[in-house]
């Protein structure tokens, strides 16, 4: 396997937080000197010194390669009975000395990722990203196919660095009759786990255009209960302006 990202350069720096991670409720890392790594532009990864993996790593014979660290190899991550097939990664000799003593956990087959006490989601946060939510009294009307499906004076506006703004609503400016649950559910490292609902136009039925997070982390609390639509897929109007659809990874 190759992992390729033409033109990027990889950054590692320390991070100051505990990490420990679980695998079947047996701890399989704990450490005092994470360090945080880009091997994309998109969002950092823990990779954790070995010396500090308690679980056993087991070499698969097979390559794990990438274009920023050159040729790795591939562990299984062994914790008493419990094994997470090819789930660790190490690039022993590559040109980029910080890795070399590093093993990459991958995030989602592990069971449980804290920092410090507090469990973390999908990936680690960037500490170079944030999040801002505020209130707003703008006028924020969301339509599709001429229909409008909601229509506020009291939006939070949600800003998160690199995404277009999104637009909370509560739920009674919103058009729940042409709602229908969804079994879809994401995680987001900075706001928890929304679930979505479809919406329903007549014969026709648009896939988790509406998101809500019911109990977000506490950081985010301000969006909790309140509804979002994908800025990419509807028209918005602010204060009587229709926006242009952004060009995001959702659209």
């Amino acid at each position: 396997m190759t992992e390729s990202n033409p033109g990027f350069q990889a950054r590692v720096e320390p991070s100051a937080k505990r990490v420990r991670v679980y695998l079947g409720g047996h701890l399989a890392a704990d450490s005092l000197a994470p360090r945080l790594v880009w091997e994309h532009p998109y969002y950092p990864t823990y990779y954790l010194p070995a010396d500090d993996v308690r679980a056993k790593l087991e070499p698969t014979g097979r390559p794990h390669d990438s274009a920023v660290f050159g040729p790795g190899l591939e562990f299984d991550v062994v914790v008493g009975d419990v094994v997470a097939q090819g789930a660790a990664v190490r690039y022993l000799d590559s040109a980029v000395e910080p890795v070399r003593d590093l093993v990459r956990l991958k995030f989602d087959a592990m069971d449980q990722w804290f920092e410090e006490d507090e469990p973390i989601y999908v990936h680690p946060r960037d500490p170079y990203s944030r999040v801002d939510i505020l209130g707003s009294s703008r006028h924020i009307r969301v339509e599709l196919n001429g229909q409008t499906l909601a229509d506020s004076h009291a939006p939070r506006i949600l800003f998160e660095t690199g995404l277009p703004a999104r637009y909370y609503l509560p739920l009674t400016d919103v058009r729940l009759d042409l709602l229908t649950a969804s079994d879809t559910e994401t995680q987001c490292p900075y706001k928890g786990t929304a679930e979505y609902w479809n919406v329903r136009l007549g014969e026709d039925e648009f896939p988790d255009l509406v998101w809500i997070y019911r109990t977000p982390l506490p950081e985010s609390q301000k969006v909790a209960g309140l509804a979002c639509f994908y800025n990419e897929k509807v028209d918005i109007y602010i204060d009587g302006e229709l926006q242009d659809r952004p060009q995001s990874p959702f659209s």
